[in-house]
């Protein structure tokens, strides 16, 4: 048969992503702060919307609100007025500067002394004291303006400024010296003499190239880096793994000093660095509140602080399309009317998935909220979504970053979705993380003479409650978890109890 070309008409359906659609979707992923951020944005964008107050004052008119009390109420009962910003600094016999440094000027005399008192602007406002919160310290500006004072010449703080960018999060020299040298085309010797000398900075440690400089630099300070102290600081990988009868051979002093010396060590800052350029700690906020209810069953509740609340702003929308007659005009108007009652909706939504995904969590995962991690169920994105009759992208999307307060304590909502592990007598299947739990029980409770091996935890687990996983799954689950093995914590207990 030949090919010609010929014309044909059909009817298919297919499912678009609009711009709105790929907006609610988005929006489903987003955590509280995300959100508040990209509504925020909107608000600035879209003149429609409106963001909704729920207070009680706002339904009071200014004129008719009581007064608010005055900070100095003894002072105006008795008819006395509080004295000026010049009068205050005659009675000190001094300049008005010297007593308000921000009371200067023509006007430093004439203004009232409440509003100057009160630390108030000429408009009678109150400065916002986040204006005035102290800004955290850079390591890098703290360190520059040491160098400077240390060093002299221009090319050894030059030196000193290269390694003060390659320093890591801990505070240590995360390059060689060598390629230091190489890139500034200086002297090893040089760079050497540097790092010697700015190894005295604040915070002590800081400029170390391990962790044995760091703490020898540090004792150094504190005048109790003698020859034993050294010798010890040269076998820390026999103290990290707990080797006491090899570190009294390998240092030669006896049990006592040793004791004293490893007492000494546990003071000092491994990290020295931590406590700059950190960012500020952020409390996790709840999505969802989880209460046990008066008939037994779970309450289940959004937590409204987080929700934004929007509205749209019909009437301001007729009165200016009313008014207006250009075409490019009535279009941007009816788009952001559109945006907006969109977004109003796609927020509702949001809130409803939300609360829907967490209701069938909760209705899964019943006997860990009554009885705790042991009876924790696996779970997958696949059994809430058919529960639930969504997709199983939605529901992963509704539970990333998004939290529950239980009980039990705060979590994560992807944490109730674990693997199974399958029941050697046939029963139900396991949690994994209910067996991680079960496996750090039995590892805190092993006895000194009778540490627990990989394969004795799988035995145990099968014996006592029929959880069938294999010893390389105990280990992975081990590490994962940062429990050593069980030739490390044989030889930990021990050294523990020679200390002891």
């Amino acid at each position: 048969m030949a090919l010609t070309p010929r014309l044909e008409v059909r009817q298919a359906q297919s499912l678009t992503l609009t711009p709105q659609l790929m907006q609610s979707i988005r929006l489903l992923q987003l955590s509280h702060i995300e959100l508040n951020g990209f509504i925020e944005a909107e608000l600035l964008r879209n003149p429609l919307l409106e963001r909704e107050e729920t207070g009680d004052d706002d339904a009071v008119e200014p004129a008719e609100r009581a007064p608010e009390p005055v900070a100095m109420e003894d002072t105006v009962i008795h008819g006395e007025r509080i004295q000026s910003a010049e009068s205050i600094a005659e009675s000190y016999d001094t300049a008005v500067e010297n007593v308000f440094p921000d009371q200067t000027g023509p006007d430093a005399g004439a203004t009232g002394g409440r509003g100057a008192l009160a630390g108030g602007t000429e408009g009678g406002e109150v400065p916002d004291l986040d204006q005035f919160v102290a800004a955290r310290p850079l390591l890098a500006d703290h360190l520059a303006e040491q160098v400077n004072l240390i060093l002299k010449t221009a090319g050894d703080r030059l030196i000193a400024r290269h390694l003060i960018d390659n320093l890591d999060e801990a505070g240590y020299v995360a390059v060689p010296l060598e390629a230091v040298a190489a890139q500034l085309g200086a002297e090893i010797e040089d760079v050497e003499a540097v790092l010697q000398a700015v190894q005295g900075c604040d915070p002590v440690g800081v400029f170390a190239r391990n962790l044995a400089e760091c703490l020898a630099i540090q004792l150094r300070e504190r005048d109790r880096l003698d020859p034993l102290m050294a010798r010890l600081l040269a076998h820390l990988e026999l103290l990290a793994n707990h080797d006491m009868a090899g570190l009294l051979r390998a240092i030669g002093c006896d049990r006592e000093d040793l004791v004293d010396m490893i007492a000494e060590l546990r003071r000092l800052d491994p990290k020295p660095a931590r406590a700059f350029d950190a960012g500020p700690v952020e409390a996790v906020v709840p999505d969802i509140y989880v209460r046990p209810g008066p008939s037994g069953l779970w309450q289940i509740e959004l937590n409204s602080d987080v929700l934004p609340r929007v509205l749209v702003n019909r009437e301001y929308y007729a009165t200016v399309s009313a008014r207006t007659r250009d075409g490019a005009e009535k279009a941007f108007l009816t788009d952001c009317l559109q945006t907006a009652s969109w977004l109003t909706k796609s927020l509702d939504q949001r809130a409803q998935t939300i609360l829907k995904v967490a209701a069938e969590i909760v209705r899964q995962q019943d006997g860990f909220l009554t009885k705790g991690i042991a009876y924790l169920k696996p779970m997958t994105l696949k059994m809430v979504a058919e529960a639930i009759d969504m997709h199983e992208s939605t529901v992963s999307r509704v539970t990333s970053n998004k939290y529950m307060a239980t009980p039990r304590g705060l979590f994560e909502m992807k944490y109730f979705f674990t693997t199974a592990i399958a029941s050697s007598d046939g029963a139900g299947d396991h949690s994994a993380e209910a067996v991680r739990h079960r496996i750090r029980q039995l590892i805190e409770a092993e006895p000194t003479h009778d540490v627990l091996s990989d394969d004795t935890i799988a035995e145990v687990l099968k014996r006592e409650q029929g959880i069938d996983v294999a010893r390389r799954t105990v280990a992975k689950y081990r590490e994962g978890m940062n429990i050593p093995s069980s030739v490390i914590r044989r030889r930990q207990k021990k050294s523990l109890e020679r200390i002891g």
